[in-house]
Formats: C-alpha cells, structure tokens, sequence
C-alpha cells in the first residue's frame, strides 16, 4: 500500500510539473502557427466542383482559413493563436497574433466561408474533424471576456451556427460510429463538439451530441488497443472513444465502463521514421493526442483509482516524446502540430463552461 501511495503521488507531481508551461516554451508553437495561417501554398483542398466557376486558388474559395495546406488545420491554427494570447496575454507573441486573427476573422471573410460551405454538393465538407475545431474555436471565443475576442466571436456566429446545423442533421442519421484513427474518427469530434455544446449553453445540441456518444460507445467491451496505431494514425481509437466516454459519465461509472471497455493499456509511444512525409508525420500527433487523452482519462478516474498512477505515468511519457517531435523543420507537421501541443499544454481537455 506504502508504495502504491508513493507511486500516486509521484504521478501526481509529474502532471503538475507538466502544467508549468510559460511563454517562452510556448512561443515556438506559436510561431508555427503565424508561418502557417497567411500561407497559402502548398495547400490541399477538398472541393466539390460544380462548374468550371469553382476552379479558383483557396483565397478565393475559403477567405479566413486558407492557409496552413488545408482548411481544418487552418482552423485549428487560428484556435491556437486565440489560446496562447488567452493563457500568455502579456506575451511578445501576443501582439502578432492579435493581428494575424485581425486579419483573418472578419465579417466579410466569415461570412464567405459560411456561404461556400452552404454550396452545393458540401454537405459533407471537414465532417466531422473540421466542423468540431471550428467549434473549438467558437467555444475558445465564447467563454473569453477579452474585447478583440467577443468580436472575433460575433463575426464566427454566422459559420458556427452552420456547422452546428451540419452535425445536428447528420449525427442522427450516423448509424454507427467511425472508428478511425485519422479525420473521420468520431470519438474525437464529439468530445470538441460536446464541449462546445456547453460552453455555447446549447441544451438540444448538448443532448444530442451527449445521446450520440452514449448510443455509440457505452456498450463497448475489451477494445482492441495493443492493435494500435496505424501507421498514419494521429488519434487512437480506443482511447479518443474514453476521452469522450469520460465526458458523460459520473466518476464512479466512468471507472466501471472503463475498466471493462480497456483492461490493460500496452502502449509505446509511436516512432516516426521519415517527418517529410506528411502521412507518416502523422504517428507524432497521435503521441501528443495520446497524452491528452490518457491525462484526461487519470483525471477522470481520480487520484485513487488503482490505475490512476500507471496511467498517468504513461500519459507522460507520450507527452515528452509528442513535444519533443514539434521542431518545425517540416511544413508536412508543423503546419498542424502546434496545435496539438497547445492543446495538451494548456490542458484544454478541462473544457470550460460559460
């Protein structure tokens, strides 16, 4: 017992140690993030064409988020210049960033997107893993008292509420769960999309999203995690499906189906044996959207449960290797891994209500 106690708190005081993250450490996420959202080449889109109209440069089709090679990782590039001013507001990045969002989220710009993503033949356009960041953002927006963002927010309505109407016809249609490790995983989606749902104080949205969760994922047994990753995944499946669960459930349930949904967790963070190719950079993210996911499932379980310190040791060691990964040298990951590093050193797992 003396030694399990010892280990718990060890655990404990690494994940606080983790929460000391200042500007400084910070800063080059952010960099990453101001090279990429006015950068529009190399870009890849995903465009439904419906005439020969439609072939025209990204600038011209998605105004604010052209940038960072596609639309989502644009969008989640915006998210994390809105956070790091939030968390660093007196940060020498502060300024640029404010104007790089300036610049970005502006009515007319807003507006444009809203009106391509309501073009024909777009109904499934970033469903689900862009619409969820772009509801990231909205929350982000939303739950802060600061001038420039309430701004941001009222220009952001107009699109958000389009992505919201885009889920809330889709999801109950959606007769199973995708279970991927890439951009059409749902676990992902719904747990950024619940989020914002309470943020937002949007109770139909908040209890459909919350019904889809449960219907998909509740009833799960034994997940298969020693069969993870893919080798171009950047979310793991099974655990994604427990940060989702962890948003629905009490404590002491969460613990229950927990247990029984993952037994035993045998994992290592992944190796990425070439960062140029944007695929297999993928293996880097999924280090970094493990450690958040597994320090939200500790966090979930509580500082008691028999398997909160091995979780939340193994949490860590993902993060270490996940950060360590962000460098910059390759456009392929650090057009979008900043993001993700903002996303765990932030905690932003620890969604916040209005």
């Amino acid at each position: 017992m003396l030694r399990f106690a010892l280990l718990a708190a060890l655990s404990v005081a690494a994940i606080e140690a983790q929460a000391v993250f200042d500007a400084a450490s910070a800063s080059r996420f952010v960099r990453l993030a101001l090279d990429c959202v006015g950068r529009e080449y190399p870009n890849k889109i995903a465009h439904v064409m419906n005439s020969d109209a439609d072939a025209r440069p990204p600038r011209d089709l998605t105004l604010a988020f052209c940038g960072c090679f596609d639309w989502h990782s644009s969008v989640h590039g915006h998210w994390l210049l809105v956070r790091a001013i939030r968390t660093w507001p007196e940060a020498d990045f502060a300024a640029p960033a404010r104007a790089a969002l300036n610049r970005s989220l502006t009515p007319e710009n807003l507006a444009r997107e809203a009106e391509y993503m309501g073009g024909k033949g777009r109904e499934s356009f970033e469903r689900p893993y862009g619409l969820a960041w772009l509801l990231k953002l909205a929350a982000e927006l939303r739950t802060w008292r600061d001038p420039d963002a309430q701004r941001w927010s009222g220009a952001l309505r107009p699109l958000e509420s389009a992505a919201v109407g885009r889920l809330s016809a889709w999801l109950p249609k959606l007769s199973h769960p995708v279970r991927a490790g890439e951009h059409s995983q749902t676990a992902f989606a719904l747990g950024l999309t619940l989020d914002y749902a309470r943020a937002a104080g949007d109770r139909e949205f908040e209890r459909l999203v919350e019904q889809r969760i449960r219907a998909y994922y509740l009833a799960d047994r034994a997940c298969p995690v020693n069969y993870e990753p893919s080798g171009e995944d950047f979310l793991s499946p099974c655990l994604a499906e427990a940060d989702a669960a962890r948003r629905v459930l009490p404590q002491a349930e969460f613990a229950r189906w927990f247990d029984a949904f993952l037994p035993r967790i045998q994992l290592e963070p992944a190796v990425v044996t070439d960062r140029s190719d944007g695929k297999l950079a993928h293996l880097d993210g999924l280090n970094l959207s493990r450690a958040w996911m597994l320090e939200g499932t500790a966090a979930a379980l509580g500082a008691k449960h028999p398997r909160h310190a091995a979780i939340a040791r193994l949490a860590a060691r993902h993060r270490e290797t996940g950060l360590k990964a962000v460098t910059g040298e390759h456009y392929e990951g650090s057009h979008w891994l900043g993001s993700f590093a903002v996303y765990l050193v932030t905690h932003s797992w620890q969604a916040e209500k209005r």
